[in-house]
């Protein structure tokens, strides 16, 4: 495995999924603005959205690759009979589950959004859309479970770009949004279900090569699968913890009007980076990862470990520092458009900031996180995850009546920051992660170009700021601009500093 090259693939096919994503809610801003129609499709794409976060997002491989790697070590029919186990369980489940799901919702959506009690004809559309969105979660899970066969044989281009399946129908809908005025949010609903059921038939057939699906339904439940299951809970848990404490946030926040919408928005933003700092390369490490485990090739367990962090580090911290020093700019620039007015800027905005200063611990929970994963433990990762929610429910409830809607950012990147120090102690307690002496040098190496970058992007911002402003014609090509000289400093700086090495993209592990 090549860890930059197969960072780089993995992250080129999400890069272009957020980059749609973000023309998808430039025109979702546009024509939905921060309303109440808003805030019914956003808690109604949430559900599902929070669903493919959490399956495709490496957290159905933490617990199946490793398990599976197992099985193909007995040779291709064990991990085919394995496999196909999974799969007709997960299918009959997933059935199972949407359809109480649909017959419930009204309850369900109570729980979700209580804050819109009262409002009965936003809180029907709200059952209406959520009830059209919600068989995507069958096709996302299925999807997920091809893909985690793909990743287990190191192939991550496909189940990478699947996810631009979806952007692009939203996308063709949204174009013809001023002929669909009211009715726009129901195509949209359809559209999301549709997504995942193409996204599921593109994957099935790519996977073919290492697994063909055979429909049986002898539910005799080998010892190999009760493991798995036993640790999928677990590890949807722990890996899609920072998702959970934004669905969280999502239900106080419908206390507030348009609350949902502000951290919808400021949640899309920095989702870019986080998918590319943390998703990506823990999805990367972990089928090689757990074969160097299970070989207990300890200079490879190492080297990966080391490699992974700093990759991480290199790739969000200087994403945070931009987004903390101009989120309104970068807010502005990307939804500062149409119904998306200044005020709907400035409070994702907020939301934005404190978002960032918890995207590094966001990445590495992903890391960190992997690193058990490919030790088949899914426990510990649940239990601090847990732990972290907690603490982000008591911090919202209490501070949110005095506070509002910006203590949700806060509480997830403080419970996110304390997750990430529970990990770390808990890896190193057990020698399962030391941090190397290169480590160490190449860190301080970053810190100093990330640094020296991001005195260059603020007064940069500062120098443009004429050109930033909400009613400029051009604030999103100067901030495209700017982030690119920025970025191709950072690089430079990096490579004089030694903070990245041209000899790691060669580096095989």
């Amino acid at each position: 495995m090549n860890l930059i090259k197969s960072t780089g693939t993995f992250s080129f096919f999400t890069l272009i999924s957020r980059i749609l994503g973000y023309l998808r809610d430039v025109l979702i801003a546009f024509h939905l603005g921060s309303g109440p129609i808003a805030d019914a499709f956003f808690v109604a794409f949430r559900i599902p959205n929070t669903f493919r976060r959490l399956f495709s997002e490496g957290t159905f491989n933490a617990a199946f690759i490793p398990s599976y790697s197992s099985e193909l070590l007995k040779g291709k029919k064990s991990g085919q009979k394995f496999a196909n186990q999974i799969f007709n369980l997960l299918l009959v489940s997933l059935l199972a589950i949407v359809l109480i799901f649909e017959i419930l919702m009204p309850g369900f959506i109570y729980i979700l959004a209580p804050g819109f009690k009262g409002n009965e004809e936003k809180i029907e559309l709200t059952i209406y859309l959520t009830r059209l969105t919600f068989p995507f979660l069958i096709f996302v899970s299925l999807a997920s479970f091809f893909s985690a066969i793909l990743n287990s044989h190191n192939k991550f281009a496909v189940a990478a770009g699947a996810p631009i399946i979806l952007n692009i129908l939203l996308i063709s809908v949204l174009i013809y949004g001023k002929y669909l005025n009211d009715d726009l949010v129901v195509y949209l609903s359809y559209a999301v279900s549709l997504a995942g059921l193409i996204q599921l038939i593109i994957l099935i057939i790519f996977s073919r090569k290492y697994y063909k699906a055979l429909l049986n339904f002898d539910f005799q439940i080998p010892s190999s699968v009760k493991l798995f299951f036993k640790k999928l809970l677990p590890s949807v848990f722990s890996s899609g913890v920072t998702q959970i404490n934004i669905l969280i946030g999502t239900i106080i926040a419908s206390f507030q009007a348009s609350a949902v919408s502000y951290l919808y928005y400021a949640d899309r933003i920095y989702q870019i980076n986080l998918a590319i700092a943390g998703i990506a390369i823990g999805t990367i490490i972990l089928p090689n990862l757990s074969k160097n485990v299970q070989s207990q090739d300890k200079s490879k367990i190492k080297l990966i470990q080391n490699k992974a962090l700093e990759l991480s580090l290199f790739l969000s911290l200087p994403a945070t520092m931009a987004l903390m020093i101009a989120p309104t700019e970068i807010t502005s620039a990307l939804f500062g458009y149409g119904e998306f007015d200044i005020l709907s800027v400035n409070n994702s905005a907020k939301a934005l900031f404190y978002f960032a200063i918890g995207l590094p611990a966001f990445s590495i929970i992903k890391i960190f996180s992997s690193f058990l994963f490919a030790r088949h433990n899914t426990r510990i990762p649940f239990y601090f995850s847990l732990i972290s929610v907690i603490i982000n429910i008591i911090i919202s409830l209490y501070f949110f009546k005095d506070v509002g809607f910006i203590i949700i950012p806060i509480a997830t990147t403080i419970s996110s920051w304390i997750n990430c120090l529970l990990l770390f102690i808990y890896l190193k307690n057990n020698k399962y992660f030391s941090i190397e002496l290169n480590l160490v040098k190449s860190l301080i190496k970053i810190f100093i170009s990330t640094i020296i970058t991001s005195i260059l992007f603020y007064n940069l911002v500062s120098y443009f700021s004429n050109k930033l402003n909400f009613e400029s014609e051009y604030k999103l090509l100067v901030i495209i601009l700017l982030v690119t000289i920025t970025f191709v400093t950072y690089i430079i700086i990096s490579i004089l500093t030694k903070a990245f090495k041209i000899s790691d993209i060669k580096l095989k592990y």
